[in-house]
């Protein structure tokens, strides 16, 4: 579970950081906040559900 939260983390910052360079105007946007709310969701699930004797 958490490897594919670590993937999606990872090609969503890659496609955000990318599609800078590759769209423009609305399309750019749109991408951006799609992949943007995804690397959230996912870093937010990797947050909450990382092994909490690991940080103490």
């Amino acid at each position: 579970m958490k490897v594919l939260l670590w993937l999606v983390l990872l090609v969503a910052l890659a496609v955000n950081i990318s599609s800078s360079f590759v769209f423009d105007g609305a399309q750019q946007a749109v991408i951006s906040v799609a992949t943007g709310l995804a690397a959230l969701a996912a870093g937010i699930t990797l947050y909450v559900t990382r092994d909490k004797r690991a940080s103490q």
